[in-house]
């Protein structure tokens, strides 16, 4: 049986899920995205990922700038859909717009809930040190992240990954559960289960986190740089200009907070003279410049043992 599918979704995470129902079979009748944002040098005003892909599939797209208004709602009513896929669409939705279509609407997550509820679970489970998160596919209830859990897969967090990698991996992992959850779906066989256990909360990552606090340990510094990376990215300032970290590792070597004890870009960290280790810098990005490796960066700018890094 082809289901009548209503899509939200916004980021590239998204992209691969509204592309596996496509490839199954399904209809969806319509995408819901967030509008147009202003992006890059020009602050050109561009199409979400979703959009973008929307249109080469010819499938027709809507932008509200609240969801919650009356109007939009009359509309995915009249749509008459099976179920709406949802998958980091980043608006609210209503209990009458949940209510909409005739199976409700399913939720993608990557995490393993009730860890992590909230914007940016990717994110803060490699800042956490986490060695393992997931992709969920939840029956949507009102409230953050709170529904009864349909499907489910665990995948571990690399030692390298990045929220990038891991955010790619999860994408892709999740998207291929859309076949099953939609024929749960069209067979009435899905089996809804409670969430259990304490709730975290994945708040949204604010751009003020993203400076480098030096006295901290070289393992906690390599979760929060991995987690920001590719945004906003971790940094910290060199000879007064900004210096993102994409990647580091850590490694042995006492020192004062930020100081430069290996001219190749180990740094220390931890408390002055701890045993909290240092991180060997990896890929590094100057402001206004593309990423690039540490040995890149090091041949046009090369870093005085002794200096401190703030």
């Amino acid at each position: 049986m082809t289901l009548r599918v209503v899509f939200m979704g916004t980021p590239n995470f998204a992209v691969p899920s509204l592309s596996e129902i496509l490839a199954n079979g399904h209809e969806v009748v319509r995408v819901y995205t967030q509008p147009p944002r202003k992006s890059g040098r020009g602050q050109k005003l561009t199409k979400s990922p979703v959009h973008q892909f929307s249109d080469i599939m010819g499938i027709p797209v809507e932008t509200p700038e609240k969801f919650r208004m009356s109007r939009v709602i009359d509309g995915l009513e009249a749509l008459d859909a099976d179920v709406a896929c949802v998958v980091a669409y980043g608006q609210i939705l209503t209990q009458r717009a949940l209510d909409a279509p005739r199976y409700g609407c399913l939720n993608l997550h990557g995490s393993l809930l009730p860890r992590w509820r909230g914007a940016a679970p990717v994110q803060r489970a490699i800042m956490a040190g986490d060695s393992q998160t997931g992709v969920q596919i939840m029956q949507m209830a009102k409230g953050l992240d709170t529904g009864d859990i349909l499907l489910s897969e665990t995948v571990d967090i690399k030692d390298i990954d990045t929220a990038e990698t891991l955010s790619n991996r999860l994408s892709h992992v999740g998207a291929e559960m859309w076949a099953r959850a939609l024929g749960g779906v069209e067979r009435e066989a899905l089996r809804p289960t409670p969430q259990t256990g304490e709730p975290t909360y994945a708040h949204k990552i604010d751009k003020a986190e993203a400076r480098i606090d030096w006295t901290r340990p070289a393992k906690e510094l390599d979760y929060h740089i991995r987690g920001l990376s590719p945004f906003p990215g971790a940094w910290c300032e060199v000879g007064g200009a900004r210096l993102k970290i994409h990647l580091a590792k850590p490694v042995d070597g006492p020192g004062q907070p930020g100081e430069i004890i290996n001219a190749s870009g180990i740094i220390a960290c931890g408390s002055p003279l701890s045993e909290n280790g240092a991180l060997q810098l990896l890929t590094v990005q100057p402001a206004g410049k593309a990423k690039m490796s540490i040995e890149d960066y090091l041949m046009g700018r090369p870093m005085t043992v002794g200096d401190i890094l703030s």
